[in-house]
């Protein structure tokens, strides 16, 4: 289980989608997010749940 960090930008990347849609998974507790400052940052292990659970 990796414990590194991502931001929104390295998520919409892996994801292939917009930032827009990062935030709004974020936002509606899809995917869970740290925030840092006035930004997120996302563990790569959340992400990976994400992707697993096909949502």
């Amino acid at each position: 289980m990796s414990k590194k960090l991502l931001t929104v930008n390295e998520v919409a990347q892996i994801l292939r989608v917009s930032n827009m849609t990062v935030y709004r998974l974020v936002k509606s507790k899809q995917i869970p997010a740290i925030k840092v400052g006035k930004n997120y940052r996302i563990k790569e292990s959340d992400v990976d749940d994400y992707l697993k659970r096909g949502s």
